[in-house]
């Protein structure tokens, strides 16, 4: 029912949004480096909520509205990529920060992290942007359910998504000590991400596709 190349494709843009600092890679990265691992993997736990209910709004037909109102649509859009064309100048400009340099944080419960990976997820405009403009481009009603379509989507989302969150907790520590040791590669990895984010922006701002 989905091609291999929507299913490719949104592999590639999960894994280009999930690389790029963002609400969800700076506090799973200052949990993971100032209260550890596991507090890292609650925190996570949270987050791979925050998607199921954004992947849940998506199968329930929320393109549908924007369908229904094109200006509307393309108002997101203009955001969504204006809100991606930001983080990339945060990456680029001089002194910009990377995500691997997380600010000390207080620590909290498992029930609080949780929660806080959640509420993070759920307000992060950068998933918003993901779910309501990019992922239904990948949706061809003349393969079938446009619902199952996006499930089917969403889950390869999710899953590289949480995989490549999994990854950067349980290195955390051990990255930004090696960054931070390396200025070069610090700067390396924000030109690196500001690149991507300035290319899914300009992807976001060429496409003409709307929401099936």
């Amino acid at each position: 029912m989905v091609g291999v190349g929507a299913v490719a494709g949104i592999a590639v843009v999960a894994l280009g949004l999930v690389l790029t600092p963002g609400p969800n890679m700076v506090y799973l990265v200052s949990r993971s480096v100032t209260q550890g691992r596991r507090a890292g993997l609650v925190s996570l736990a949270g987050v791979a909520v925050g998607f199921l209910v954004y992947a849940t709004a998506a199968s329930a037909g929320i393109a549908a509205v924007f369908t229904l109102v094109p200006a509307l649509y393309t108002a997101v859009q203009l955001a969504g990529a204006g809100y991606l064309l930001w983080l990339a100048w945060q990456a680029l400009r001089p002194g910009g920060a990377s995500a691997f340099t997380p600010a000390e944080v207080p620590a909290h419960p498992p029930g609080r992290l949780f929660a806080m990976g959640l509420v993070t997820n759920l307000l992060n405009p950068k998933i918003a942007v993901l779910y309501v403009t990019l992922l239904p481009q990948f949706v061809d009603p003349a393969r079938g359910g446009v619902a199952a379509q996006s499930l089917v989507l969403s889950a390869v989302q999710i899953t590289v998504a949480v995989s490549v969150n999994a990854l950067i907790v349980l290195t955390a520590g051990s990255v930004a000590g090696l960054l931070a040791r390396r200025p070069g590669w610090l700067r390396a990895q924000r030109y690196f991400m500001g690149a991507v984010l300035a290319g899914l922006a300009v992807q976001l701002l060429s496409s003409r596709a709307r929401p099936a």
